[in-house]
């Protein structure tokens, strides 16, 4: 019913090589983060000394407003482009970090399982009805994870839904107005 130095070692093992999974998908949603603010910062930088050139380069005052009604637009989709991938980074980090943890939960799971198989064994006659407990309890607690597990990916699909939905939107939103501003300096 003890285990063994083995069983201790292979799970150690498993526990490290969990560990190490999540920190090299924590290394990997890091350096995509930093990828990608480094390419904004350098497209900013880009995108507002040819901006600042087109403002100083407008003639009178209507240009000026023509022109930086039509900055506008570029900016705010590249910030909705922006959050987007910052969202998808997180996402996909998020769903790898799930599924580590799933595939620990079914070990511990099976691990459990097996722990109480041999207790039951070697139990003392009429304690079936406790081991039948134990295991009641288990499968409710299963059941729950199951549960909780398919209620978060579906929070998590909302949130995705919603996201690209108030994006879509402000973009659009951006637009109009954008185009309103042209009209008017027009």
């Amino acid at each position: 019913m003890f285990a063994t130095p083995e069983q201790f070692a292979a799970a150690n093992k498993a526990a490290v090589e969990s560990l190490l999974t999540l920190a090299n998908t924590a290394l990997a949603s890091a350096e995509r983060v930093a990828a990608l603010n480094l390419n904004t910062a350098r497209s900013v930088l880009e995108d507002g000394v040819s901006n600042t050139k087109a403002l100083l380069g407008a003639k009178d005052v209507q240009e000026a407003l023509s022109v930086q009604a039509g900055i506008a637009q570029p900016n705010v989709e590249k910030a909705v482009a922006y959050s987007r991938s910052v969202y998808e980074i997180s996402a996909q980090t998020q769903e790898e970090f799930a599924k580590v943890l799933e595939v620990q939960f079914s070990e511990f799971q099976k691990s459990v399982a097996g722990l109480l198989d041999k207790a039951a064994k070697s139990a003392p006659a009429g304690s079936d009805v406790a081991v039948a407990a134990v295991k009641s309890a288990i499968a409710a607690a299963n059941s729950a994870f199951d549960s909780m597990n398919k209620a978060a990916k579906q929070v998590a699909e909302i949130a995705e839904a919603n996201v690209a939905a108030a994006t879509n939107a402000t973009v659009k939103a951006v637009g109009a107005t954008a185009s309103a501003g042209k009209k008017k300096a027009a």
